[in-house]
C-alpha cells in the first residue's frame, strides 16, 4: 500500500493556495522556504502530480494543485474533528449532549427520538433548548452552550449550516366550530386566506416563515394576532378570534375532538420539510451522530 501523505505537507499545500505564495505558507508553518519547497516536492512525487508552478516571481498552485488542496482541506477538517472528539472523551464531555429544537418539532417529534436515544445511550445526559427556528439556527451556528445539533421547520437553511430532512409537515387552516368557515361549502383559495386577518405565530418561527413564503405575490392582510407558541395560537382560534394556520401535528388532538375544524384549502403549498441542522464542515460524532441517525429514520 502506498504511504499516505503527512498532514503537515497537506496543510502547507492548502496554505499556499490560501496565501498565494510558498514563502508566506512557509512563514506560517514556521519553517524555511527551502524546507517548504522540499516538502511540496516530496508530496508531488508521492501523488504523481505537479502541484506547484515555479516561476521567477514565485510559486503558485497548478490546476492539479488546486484540486488536491481542496481535497486536503477536507482531510485536515476530519483530522481536527478526530482530535476534538478524542479530547471530549478525555474530559468526559461525550457523556453530555445539548440539542436545540423549534417548538413544533420539540413538542411532537423530539420526545420519541429522545426515548429511543436514551435506550441506546442510557449514560448520556441530554439538554434540550426549545426556541423558534431562527434562534435554533443562530445557536447552532455560534456553538454557544455546546449545542452541536438543532432541528428547524422553516423552508430555508441559513448559510453556514449543513442539513438533513428528518420529516415533513403540512400546515392547516383551522377555525372554531362556530366560525362561518367551519360550514362553508366551497374550498378556500390561497388569495382569500392571504387577505384575511389571521392568528399566526411570531416572525422567526418556521410556521410563520413557511406561511409568508406561500403568500408571496398575494395581497396579504395584517395579522389579527401574532403569538409566540402553538398553544397560544390554538387558544385564540378556539376562542373565535380569527382563523389560524398551524402545523398539522399541533392541531391533531383538537381536530379529533372537534374543538377546531380544518378548512379545506386549494392553490397554496403549505407542505414543509423538517430538518436537522449542524455547522457546515463539521462532522457530527458520538451522541449527536446517534441522535441524528434516529431522527433520520423513516
Amino acid at each position: 500500500m502506498t504511504a499516505l501523505p503527512d498532514l503537515d505537507s497537506l496543510k502547507l499545500l492548502v496554505d499556499v493556495g490560501e496565501l498565494g505564495s510558498l514563502g508566506q505558507a512557509a512563514k506560517l508553518a514556521g519553517i524555511a522556504q527551502p524546507s517548504a519547497s522540499k516538502r511540496i516536492a516530496q508530496l508531488e512525487r508521492r501523488l504523481g502530480l505537479p502541484l506547484l508552478e515555479r516561476t521567477p516571481r514565485g510559486s503558485t498552485l497548478t490546476s492539479e494543485g488546486k484540486m488536491v488542496a481542496g481535497w486536503a482541506a477536507q482531510v485536515l477538517a476530519a483530522a481536527q474533528e478526530l482530535m476534538r472528539a478524542a479530547e471530549a472523551v478525555r474530559h468526559g464531555e461525550a457523556a453530555h449532549l445539548r440539542v436545540a429544537s423549534s417548538m413544533t418539532v420539540a413538542e411532537y417529534l423530539v420526545p420519541r427520538w429522545l426515548g429511543e436515544f436514551q435506550s441506546r445511550e442510557p449514560g448520556v445526559q441530554v439538554g434540550l433548548d426549545v426556541l423558534n427556528s431562527a434562534d435554533v439556527a443562530a445557536l447552532v451556528l455560534s456553538g454557544a452552550g455546546g449545542v452541536e445539533l438543532g432541528f428547524v421547520e422553516g423552508p430555508n437553511v441559513p448559510d453556514g449550516l449543513a442539513s438533513r430532512v428528518v420529516g415533513t409537515d403540512r400546515l392547516v387552516v383551522v377555525v372554531a366550530p362556530g366560525h362561518p368557515w367551519a360550514r362553508r361549502r366551497t374550498v378556500l383559495r390561497g388569495a382569500e386566506l392571504a387577505a384575511t386577518p389571521l392568528v399566526v405565530r411570531e416572525r422567526g418561527s418556521g410556521t410563520r416563515e413557511t406561511l409568508d413564503v406561500a403568500f408571496a405575490g398575494l395581497h396579504q392582510a395584517s395579522p389579527r394576532l401574532e403569538l409566540g407558541s402553538n398553544s397560544a395560537v390554538k387558544g385564540a382560534a378556539q376562542a373565535g378570534a380569527a382563523p389560524a394556520v398551524l402545523s398539522g401535528y399541533a392541531v391533531e388532538a383538537e381536530l379529533a375532538t372537534g374543538r377546531l375544524v380544518e378548512v379545506p384549502l386549494a392553490g397554496l403549498n403549505l407542505v414543509r420539510s423538517l430538518r436537522a441542522v449542524w455547522r457546515r464542515g463539521r462532522s457530527l460524532t458520538g451522541p449527536a451522530a446517534t441522535l441524528l441517525t434516529i431522527a433520520s429514520r423513516p
